[in-house]
């Protein structure tokens, strides 16, 4: 017995050792690839906001500017026809690839998404770069896995770590990408996830860190990350009637959210209508749009980050056509919603989470100013701006531990912890009762629809003997990371005894299990089986 034990450790640490290397390796390449990325992204809104102050000042240049932007929407447009992998923020699709749904060829993916997100910024859309910069961190985990030849789940797993690196090395901020592993590219908690996007994360940054430093052009050093760390100003809670205003503004957000969610869905189905040039013309109207609103304000271009540092601090000093505060600040969100619903809803290759907490920063700002007009004391507007954010960012993508953590990462401040975490509460509550799915799920679906996967799918059963010092043996069903689209439907005990199990059930060395599944490769799925159960000796031998 002892000597079973010992040998079962020895498994267990070669099994970590390798996932050890990978997830470094991992880590290593997201972070190169997503910081010189970021890099890029942060010139290209840079050098927009100077693109579109000129044509401003010189309208002759209007019409140039257009002809651009459809220049560019075309071709965007016939890239993202040709690798439907990069349409959207590209977030659906890579948890499809890490939950084992969805086969892609990283660097096709990779190559397409870089080029053609950076084009989005540079032309003025409303675009961030966490989206890209996530699935990019997906395919770097997919080309360490493929590279190595390792089987379908330690690919599953180095796509889910990679795309934690590459959020985390985005927003400078570890905690939110390791949670994005576990509540939205696997849904479930496995220590092995745990680890290997830990281990990918931590290796990321440490590489941003070191490479960050040394980058520099004409005397200019870059900063990569979205943190508002000193830009919001957080007192001491004293009345509490503030959580009445607070409660009032998540509830407003939120609803705002809904409308936002059924928006999107309203544009997919209008843009599918849409045949012009196969159906590459619909992006002519995100691309004109957003022009339009770039030459109305700034601040209704890019991710939205410096939109968030204007209206935070409590000092909001901006202004549309001469237009006050008040009706200044409800044009802007206005564009930005406008803007997101459409680069969402055609399906733009660019990231939505920065413009959507961009969307929730100008909703706080409004409602703070209508607000403090009725009552409530200007002190507590950096609040109501952060509740906002984290309700209409919860309410939409339905991800409420990221959310609470993203916040707290991005504004360096846990005074908020009260505050935020009824503003995610009721954001999501809001989402539940409207009863919308999140909405990466949702376009996971459509996309999956849209490309026939499960038209290629055909029920199987697969009867498995749990081996020895296998990775099941001794493991709970739930720990282990099983084939999409499949279940565990019965274990036949050694001694003929046959029970329904439930994701408790610790399995062990000698048990038969029934695994029922839909794949498009059954020999793919016996081998990722083969890889939990063990092999038995006999299919080692013929092999």
């Amino acid at each position: 017995m002892n000597l079973r034990f010992d040998s079962k450790k020895r498994y267990i640490v070669d099994n970590f050792i390798n996932i050890i290397v990978l997830s470094v390796l991992t880590g290593l390449f997201a972070g190169v690839i997503i910081t010189f990325y970021n890099i890029f992204a942060f010139l290209g809104e840079e050098y927009s906001v100077k693109l579109y102050e000129l044509v401003f000042e010189n309208p002759a240049f209007v019409p140039l500017l257009f002809l651009g932007l459809a220049a560019g929407a075309l071709v965007i447009g016939t890239v993202v026809r040709f690798v439907p992998m990069i349409r959207g923020s590209g977030i659906p699709q890579i948890e499809g690839a890490a939950r084992g749904i969805i086969r892609f060829k990283w660097y096709v993916t990779l190559c397409s998404m870089f080029a053609a997100s950076l084009a989005c910024m540079f032309l003025g859309l409303s675009a961030g770069a966490e989206g890209p910069s996530l699935e990019m961190g997906g395919c770097a985990g997919s080309a360490v896995g493929t590279i190595l030849k390792r089987n379908h789940m330690a690919r599953r797993l180095q796509i889910a770590s990679g795309a934690s690196a590459g959020l985390a090395v985005a927003f400078n901020a570890p905690i939110t990408g390791l949670v994005f592993a576990l509540e939205e590219a696997f849904r479930s908690f496995s220590p092995q996830v745990f680890i290997s996007a830990a281990i990918s994360v931590v290796v990321a940054l440490f590489t941003r860190n070191a490479i960050r430093p040394a980058i520099s052009m004409g005397g200019y050093s870059f900063e990569t990350g979205f943190a508002f760390n000193g830009v919001f100003d957080f007192v001491e809670v004293t009345d509490p009637i503030i959580f009445l205003w607070i409660a009032l503004g998540a509830v407003c957000t939120a609803l705002a959210g809904v409308l936002f969610y059924h928006l999107v869905f309203l544009s997919k189905r209008l843009f599918k209508r849409i045949t012009f040039l196969k159906g590459v013309g619909k992006y002519l109207i995100p691309f004109l749009i957003a022009g339009a609103f770039g030459l109305i304000s700034v601040y209704a271009m890019g991710g939205g980050h410096s939109f968030i540092e204007t209206v935070g601090g409590g000092d909001v000093n901006l202004s549309v056509f001469g237009a006050g505060l008040l009706a200044s600040l409800g044009i802007i969100v206005l564009m930005r919603f406008i803007s997101a619903v459409l680069v969402m809803g055609g399906g733009v290759p660019c990231g939505v989470f920065i413009p959507m907490l961009a969307i929730g920063a100008g909703i706080g700002a409004l409602l703070s100013c209508l607000f403090n007009m009725w009552g409530m004391d200007g002190i507590y507007t950096d609040y109501m701006i952060i509740i906002c954010m984290a309700a209409f960012f919860t309410c939409v993508v339905k991800a409420p531990i990221t959310g609470l953590v993203m916040i707290f990462e991005l504004t360096g401040s846990y005074v908020n912890l009260l505050p935020a975490l009824m503003g995610v509460t009721i954001g999501y509550l809001v989402g539940v009762v409207c009863r919308i799915q999140p909405i990466y799920e949702k376009c996971l679906e459509m996309y999956i629809d849209e490309e026939k996967l499960y038209e290629k799918l055909k029920k199987e059963r697969i009867t498995l003997e749990i081996q020895p010092l296998s990775r099941a043996d001794g493991e709970r069903i739930r720990a282990l990371i099983w084939p999409t689209n499949g279940l565990v439907t019965s274990v036949k005990m050694p001694d003929g005894q046959t029970l329904v199990p439930d994701g408790e059930f610790t399995l062990a060395a000698g048990e038969v299990i029934t695994f029922e599944c839909e794949t498009d490769d059954l020999k793919e799925t016996t081998d990722y089986l083969y890889a939990i159960t063990g092999k038995p000796a006999r299919q080692t031998e013929n092999k």
